[in-house]
């Protein structure tokens, strides 16, 4: 496993959270958090730390995996970009209000709901399609940025979590098939989805916010400025992307026509599966029955959606060719426009797989967090310490995926030692994951949310949090209940 830091080693993803918090600096309180993690593992050593800190943003690349996930979060702005620009967006909301869809803030919430829900493939593409779809909507109806942030945010993890034919699904499958206590990891993980307590009630608390319009907490006076003085902001605010640069409103004469956005996302989202049956199939292990789950155990999910990504953007070119909205020239201007205006986006996401990279394989926070709560527990007790253990370690490394690897290592065993139901635990650990995925600091997803919507980062964390910490709340006393009565 290599040293042993012990409680040092909770100290970069801790530093990164408070200065973030503190100084609304999300680069640098990220890229601090990373050298202070150097400088530690480095023997407290300034100068090496700081050689390893600028290696480590450079060795993200290294991985495949990453390399696809920063690619496709810079190509899904060229999509965006030209589905804005080819009037697809301006379509799609003058369809909405045609047909009565949106007939006031409720309505508008719930339909960014189910935009998010329907584009359930990868967590940041919910985030940036959702932004895009419903930000029009949201400042036309006068609502705060933060409860855009909230909406794009709450729809992206959790949905991915609850819906696994995607990226997800094949990272969890095989870390369960990594497992020798887990015969068949896919039945175990369709049992594990309905006791996903913390995904469910994430999903159900938002529904309800948005349908009676009934918040709490920084949200309450969020709504409460823009309705009364019609601030989208707060004084002050740093959003972590302008309007000017999120924009590219179509030429005068350009048709406005939903159909020019919901051909490209669903030809996307179509192309998620195909992916996954494709890199699966040629990743296939020699003497391995080809059958649909042991392909989607052997598929990668990064790759799958890099692929569906770039296939969408090239339907996209030829739809609006076709159409007479845009030529070749005015295609590739706009496609890299939009890779320009998510450029920060690939930037803060190399910062967090150096620190997630950093918290998992150097320093080993996650293990050590684990380690700490020890055996000896009752079998009811497994799922709840196991949730919020798992909550702390994502929240702490902004990543749910890691959370996942370190957790149902350990996690399973100490259910099998227990005699817990493994079903129970896995839920637990997927819901951990996600709380952190969902409302960390430091979590890409959070940072995406903020960029998507608009909104300055820390005001849409300090918003969402009271919602997040209800939701796991509720989360954790269902599972000592289903414990209990198991």
């Amino acid at each position: 496993m290599g040293a042993d830091y012990g409680i040092w080693s909770l100290l970069p993803p801790a530093l990164a959270i408070v200065l973030a918090i503190a100084t609304r600096q999300v680069f640098l309180s990220l890229f601090a958090g990373i050298w202070v993690g150097y400088v530690v593992v480095n023997d407290w050593n300034p100068l090496i730390g700081s050689v390893a800190s600028l290696d480590a943003c450079v060795g993200v690349f290294k991985s495949s995996g990453n390399t696809c996930v920063i690619l496709f979060s810079a190509m899904v702005g060229s999509l965006i970009a030209l589905i804005q620009r080819s009037g697809g967006v301006d379509g799609f909301v003058q369809f909405a209000r045609s047909t009565r869809v949106v007939r006031g803030k409720r309505s508008a919430g719930v339909l960014a709901m189910l935009v998010g829900m329907m584009v359930f493939i990868e967590s940041s593409i919910v985030c940036l399609v959702t932004g895009a779809v419903a930000r029009p909507i949201f400042v036309r109806l006068r609502m705060p940025r933060e409860k855009l942030a909230y909406v794009c945010d709450t729809v992206s993890a959790p949905t991915c979590i609850m819906i696994p034919l995607n990226g997800w699904g094949a990272f969890i499958i095989a870390q369960l098939a990594a497992s020798q206590l887990v015969d068949d990891p896919v039945p175990l993980l369709v049992r594990s989805v309905p006791l996903n307590f913390y995904a469910i009630l994430s999903l159900l608390l938002l529904f309800l916010v948005l349908v009676t319009r009934k918040d709490f907490g920084p949200m309450r006076k969020a709504e409460h400025r823009a309705e009364s003085e019609g601030k989208l902001l707060r004084d002050g605010a740093q959003p972590m992307i302008s309007d000017e640069v999120l924009a590219l409103p179509p030429e005068p004469e350009t048709p406005r026509r939903a159909v020019n956005m919901i051909l490209p996302i669903a030809v996307m989202v179509a192309m998620v599966p195909v992916g996954l049956i494709y890199t699966g199939y040629r990743s296939l292990p020699e003497e391995t029955p080809v059958e649909f789950w042991n392909i989607l155990k052997a598929a990668s999910g990064s790759t799958s959606v890099f692929w569906a990504v770039t296939v969408a953007v090239v339907f996209s070119g030829l739809l609006y060719r076709a159409q007479g909205v845009m030529k070749v020239k005015e295609f590739i201007d706009v496609a890299f426009k939009g890779v320009a205006a998510l450029v920060p986006l690939a930037v803060l996401m190399v910062m967090a797989f150096a620190i997630g990279h950093l918290c998992r394989h150097e320093l080993h926070t996650g293990t050590y967090v684990a380690s700490v709560v020890g055996d000896g527990l009752a079998p009811w007790m497994v799922a709840p310490v196991v949730f919020l253990v798992s909550c702390a370690i994502a929240f702490s490394t902004g990543t749910s995926f890691g959370t996942f690897a370190i957790m149902l290592s350990i996690a399973l065993p100490i259910a099998a030692a227990a005699d817990a139901r493994l079903e129970l635990v896995v839920a637990a650990v997927l819901g951990g994951g996600v709380f952190g995925d969902h409302c960390s600091p430091i979590s890409d997803t959070t940072i995406v949310s903020s960029m998507a919507s608009a909104s300055d980062h820390i005001d849409h964390v300090r918003t969402q949090l009271p919602y997040a910490v209800t939701a796991g709340l509720g989360a954790t006393i269902l599972y000592a209940v289903v414990g209990l009565t198991s």
